[in-house]
Formats: C-alpha cells, structure tokens, sequence
C-alpha cells in the first residue's frame, strides 16, 4: 500500500463540490432548525411540538441539541410549566417567526397546486360593506397605580357587579403571573366572558392587546375557543336578533338554518382559485342548504369572496331575511364577517399591527352563522385539527369534518392522502383517505383574466381536468361529511358528486 504521498491529488474541483454539498446540507439543516425552533417557541414543549411538525419527539429532541451547539446557547431551560425560552431565544423569536412564515408562505401554495395561479387583480377588491373601527373603552387610569400585591388581591374580589375592565383584567391575572404563580389556561365561562367584554366594545385596548398576546404565548386551548365561540354566537345573535341558527341550547327553534356550514376565511395571499365554491354550488344543487361565511383579510383584497360569489350567482348576504331568503330559494348563500360581525372582522385584522394569528381567527371558524347538521373546517396545523374538534365536542357540537387543508378552508384535494377528524353523534373519529389518482398535468392557460377562467371551468368552456377533479373531490367530500346524506362512503359521495358535475349546467 503507498503512501498518503504517493496517491494522487484529489482534483480541485471534486473538492469543490463535496465543500459545495456540504453547505447544501448546512443550509437544510438550518432551514429545518428555524422551522423546529418555531415550534418549540409556540409550543413550549417537545411533545406537543414535534406533533406540530409531524416529527417523533426523539428526533426533535436531537435537533434541539443541535441548535444549541450551532447558537452556542441553552435555548430553553425546563420548568413546571414546560419549556422557558432563554433570553437569547426570546430575542431571536422576531427573526424566527418572520423567517417560518416565509418558509411557509413559499412552499404551501406550491404544494398545494403544484404550479402558481396568482389571481388576476380584478379580483382583489376592497369589502362593499363599510366597517366601523375596533369598539374600545379606554380606562381612566389614575396616577397612582396600584402594585402587582395589591392588583393581585383584588382579583378575588372581582365579581358580576365589577365593571368590565376589572373583569377582564381578571381573566388576563389568570393567564399571567398574578399572585407569584405561572398562571394556567382560561376556563370555558373564563374565556366566554372575556370575549364578551371585548365584543361589547368595553375592553380597554391594552386589554385586548394583552389577552391575545398571553394566549398565543401560552397557546390556546379546546375549552377557551370553545368559550370564545359561544360570546360570538351570543353577539351574532343580538346583532340579528336570535334569528339565525345558533341560539342557545334552550332557545326557540330560529327562523334561519342551514344544512351545511362552510366558513372560508383565507389569507388575502392565498393565491389559488377557490374551486372550493363551484363544489358548495354542486352541494347546493343536490339540495342541501350550503351557507359559506368569511373574508380574504381586512385591506385592499378583502371582498375577493363578494366578487367570487357574485359571478357564480351565489348571494352575497347581509341580514338575515337576505340570508333567508337565499337558503330557501337558491339553497346557498355566502355572508361576509364584515356583514355577520363587523367587531370580529376587526380583531382578526389586528394581524396587520401584531404579525400573529389571535385566537379570535381560530374560534371563527366554529361559528355556525344559520346552524348546520355540520361543519367544514380546513385547519392548516396538524395540532390544531384535534383542537377544533375538542372544541367543537364542548360546545355540544355533533357532527363536524376537520380536513388537513393547506389554508383555512376546506378543499379537498384527491391527488394526495388526507386524514380527517370528525365528530360523528359527539364521538371522535378519524379517517385516513388514500390519494385516489395521480395528479394531472397543469392545463397551459389561456389568455384572459383569472376570473374568466374560473367561471368558464364551471360552464365547461375552460376545460381543465385537475381543476375539475378538486371541485368533484371537495363536493364528495362535503356530501360524505353530511350526516345521513350519503349511504356506502366515499366512494358513493365521489358518484354522487361526478353525476352532479355532469348534469350542473341542466339545474
């Protein structure tokens, strides 16, 4: 055997490449280490975490020890409460946050339809109906404020007669530090009535601010959206008199119910087509009543959906005659949060001065504006589906569908594996769907707006198979969530919705 002398030089540029290869690698680990390290900033716990990023704990926990050799620091130390970030970990969360999302703004549209569809600017339209601004009341606060002590020990003597503001600085001493403990999660009548407070304009906007903020810190839990949901039914109801469907258990029967709720509040960067619509419309042509509620945002695209609707011949709602009137005749009708909510439109726009989802944004989804046999939920995070649901079963909720969903809305997508979580009659049940056919190939588009091409899919002047395969998988996904409505599975519902699309321009 030669010597280490006698071999011949390794080629400069085979050096280059393993060098190159090996900041390749460099790069895909660290792009996995600020996804992993979001997660665990959010989450404050590896369990919960790696569930988030569908990883095994074990190897989270090795990548965790991997970012602390490459930061040089702890990153999170344990406590009774789970993990607490370091302060060099807090100070890098601005940066990390900002960076995941970019991550994910970049690849889940892509993923989604394989190719980009921005949409044409014709329908980035600002909401027709005017919203007035975030109701508030600010406190008239005193010079001499009290001290942590004594705000502490006045908490327990905060009751139904105390004002709003000290009631809901009550529920915020809860999720933080009051009295020198590590706070705990709101109870469902906690979270009710600080909601309530917040919807009723009589939250000081500091409060509000603080009650978000503690709970995306924390992380919200099943019992607080549940509880948040049900100040939203309570608001919605006053504001259209209890005439839509979700009164109180005990309430008379209201004058407007659907069969199928349909909430679609997306990011106004969602940048695919919402075939989603053209399956509700199959929905409702099988005579279901289909009631789909939302908004694309607050700013310059957010009465997209108005526009949508509009050109399908969907109801565009604001009252509930309207709403009615449109789920008797047409069997389907779209209600902006503008028209339902003005006040919940406005929290959730709070992400325009705050850069985080509240958990406002995630309870709107429950809500069922005019009732529903059932639900659609599409939920982005693998750990929040089984949140929604548990929120779901508190409410008393019987059945709802929670899909996988790139975005926030409930598109099923046949060319990939899916995995539901249901409710059915109040009992959990998941079910795994297998891809049902490969992908077809992206139809070249023609020339002309989105819009029109949109709308010539559904007149079939547009042909476009893998569009078509979306709307026929979303509408049998939607008549299989139904309870009752289909008998043999998903195969029959996938029948049912092929024999809609073929006949949709005859009804």
């Amino acid at each position: 055997m030669g010597s280490m002398s006698d071999r011949p030089p390794v080629p400069v540029d085979r050096l280059e490449s393993r060098r190159g290869a090996g900041q390749a690698s460099d790069k895909l680990t660290r792009g996995r280490m600020i996804v992993a390290l979001d997660a665990l900033l959010s989450m404050r716990n590896v369990t919960l975490a790696a569930r988030q990023l569908d990883m095994q704990p074990p190897a989270l926990s090795r990548l965790l020890g991997q970012m602390r050799e490459e930061f040089g620091d702890p990153l999170f130390v344990r406590s009774g409460s789970g993990l607490v970030p370091t302060p060099f970990a807090e100070a890098l969360r601005p940066k990390v946050q900002a960076l995941a999302a970019a991550i994910d703004d970049l690849f889940q549209p892509t993923i989604a339809s394989r190719r980009a569809e921005p949409f044409d600017p014709g329908w980035n339209v600002p909401s027709a109906i005017p919203v007035p601004p975030l109701a508030t009341r600010p406190a008239n606060l005193l010079d001499g404020q009290p001290s942590a002590a004594e705000v502490a020990a006045n908490l327990d003597r905060v009751g139904e007669s105390s004002s709003p503001h000290d009631r809901l600085a009550r529920n915020i001493g809860v999720l933080g530090i009051a009295g020198g403990g590590h706070g705990r999660p709101l109870t469902m009548e906690e979270a009710e009535e600080a909601m309530s407070i917040v919807l009723a304009g009589e939250a000081d906007p500091i409060q509000t601010g603080a009650l978000f903020g503690m709970m995306r810190v924390r992380g919200a839990t099943a019992p607080e959206l549940a509880g948040f949901v049900r100040a939203m039914q309570g608001h919605v109801a006053a504001r259209f008199d209890g005439r839509l469907g979700l009164s109180q258990p005990n309430d008379p029967p209201p004058a407007v119910q659907a069969d199928l709720d349909w909430p679609c509040f997306t990011s106004p960067n969602y940048h695919n087509p919402p075939w989603f619509f053209h399956a509700a419309r199959l929905v409702a042509q099988a005579g279901h009543r289909v009631l789909l509620h939302g908004n694309t945002g607050s700013g310059a695209a957010g009465g997209r959906y108005e526009v949508v609707s509009a050109a399908l011949g969907i109801p565009v709602c604001s009252t509930a005659d309207q709403i009615g009137a449109a789920l008797e005749t047409q069997r389907i009708a779209y209600v902006p949060l503008t028209a339902l909510a003005p006040q919940i439109h406005r929290l959730i726009a709070l992400h325009r001065l705050t850069q985080f989802r509240n958990a406002a944004l995630e309870a709107v989804h429950l809500l069922r504006p005019a009732g529903g046999r059932t639900s659609l939920l599409g939920v982005t995070k693998p750990s929040h589906r089984e949140l929604h649901r548990d929120a779901a079963r508190l409410l008393g909720l019987p059945n709802i569908t929670v899909l996988g969903s790139v975005r926030d809305v409930a598109q099923y997508t046949p060319f990939r594996p899916a995995t539901i979580h249901r409710l059915i009659d109040g009992e959990p049940n998941d079910l795994a769907l297998p891809s049902r056919m490969a992908e077809p190939p992206a139809t070249p588009r023609p020339r002309g707006t989105s819009l029109e091409y949109w709308q010539g899919v559904w007149t079939g002047a547009m042909p476009d198979v893998r569009a078509e395969r979306i709307i026929v998988g979303t509408a049998a996904f939607a008549l299989f969530s139904l309870p009752g409505a289909v008998n043999g599975g998903f195969d029959a519902a996938m029948a049912e919705a092929e024999a809609l699309w073929k006949h949709r321009r005859s009804r």
